[in-house]
């Protein structure tokens, strides 16, 4: 049990300490190269100016740098590698009990952090040159194209190579699927990465994250999927030492090298804690994840109301920016979420454990 305590949170702080030492490097870098977006403004999904949000925004757009996930993701990916290469040059009982690299739990999530975080900085790097149409970046279509592809990807690794075919659900047992899994892994992973525009104020996103990940990792110490839980833990402290500085004022944006790769990761981890773990990762997913669902609804409702109502429930959406809208100050916005996102995590967490 100790030594299991002890692979779950070394990696926690060692990435941390990591993403503390590498931001004074990228931060040089990327001001220094002017890595913001050169025109400051936002357009709606149907195209027009999105005039409630560049009131509020539209000066912080320009000036400060984006790509600030690269921190989290780097950060991660020196932490385990760095760890791994340690156990094979320095071969022990020790070292290798703190190799948390296997094929069986973080192979996949590691490798879908890196490969969704690379999109998301090539997306990032075009909004910042600004050399596509419009604002830049790659278009929405896109976007989700690559996502729908690694979903898809990797719900057919599940389904072919690791045998999964449905979801755990309580008293019911596995809910089998058949091959349907495959699309509804795409569909999840989708769902949850459209929360990933809850970033959008200074240290909101960061903070759900360190949460939520922080949350998948207690279930998987529970479930004895020890490397697993050390990965998610990983992540949280890279993500809090991305944090720190993003706090307002932030210094960068996560932008979408930190939330594509994070949601991406998060999808692929809450079916790694379900039937594969005998948990129910997936069903406690819409509880723990609980803001970035809450964000994405919070569009959908938008547009629909605005197609068939002709009028918009919200003053604008996601929802953070409606309480922004309203009067609150960015930081209270962020806190309060932080502390919904606490409380949505351990009702998920108790949930997971319970049934």
């Amino acid at each position: 049990m100790i030594i299991d305590t002890v692979k779950v949170i070394l990696p926690s702080i060692i990435a941390f300490w990591i993403g503390i030492g590498l931001t004074p490097f990228l931060t040089g870098y990327l001001y220094k190269n002017k890595m913001w977006k050169k025109r400051a403004g936002k357009l709606a999904i149907d195209g027009k100016q999105a005039e409630i949000f560049n009131s509020l925004h539209k000066e912080k757009e320009v000036g400060t740098p984006r790509m600030g996930g690269v921190v989290i993701w780097l950060s991660a990916f020196i932490a385990i590698i760095g760890i791994w290469m340690t156990a094979k040059l320095l071969p022990g009982e020790l070292t290798s009990k703190l190799d948390f690299l296997s094929r069986n739990q973080t192979w996949i999530p590691f490798s879908i952090l890196i490969f969704g975080s690379l999109i998301g900085l090539f997306d990032d790097y075009l909004e910042v040159k600004n050399v596509t149409e419009k604002n830049g970046g790659l278009s929405l279509k896109k976007r989700l194209l690559a996502v729908v592809a690694i979903g898809l990807s990797a719900g057919l690794w599940f389904f072919l190579k690791l045998d999964v075919t449905g979801i755990n659900l309580p008293i019911i047992g596995v809910l089998e699927l058949g091959w349907l899994f495959v699309p509804f892994f795409a569909v999840v992973t989708l769902a949850i990465y459209s929360g990933g525009i809850i970033d959008g104020i200074d240290g909101l996103a960061g903070g759900i994250f360190v949460i939520i990940f922080s949350a998948y990792a207690t279930i998987a110490f529970f479930l004895e999927q020890i490397n697993l839980a050390a990965f998610c833990a990983m992540v949280a402290g890279a993500t809090l030492a991305f944090l720190w500085f993003n706090i307002p004022p932030a210094r960068f944006y996560m932008s979408e090298t930190g939330t594509m790769g994070l949601t991406l990761t998060l999808s692929v981890v809450a079916f790694m804690t379900d039937t594969l773990g005998g948990g129910f990762g997936i069903l406690v997913l819409p509880v723990i994840a609980f803001p970035l669902v809450a964000t994405s609804l919070s569009n959908i409702i938008q547009v629909f109301s605005k197609k068939f109502r002709k009028k918009k429930i919200f003053i604008i959406a996601p929802i953070h920016h409606h309480f922004e809208a309203l009067g609150w100050p960015a930081y209270k916005v962020t806190m309060r979420f932080w502390v919904i996102s606490v409380v949505f995590a351990l009702i998920g967490v108790i949930l997971a454990l319970i049934w």
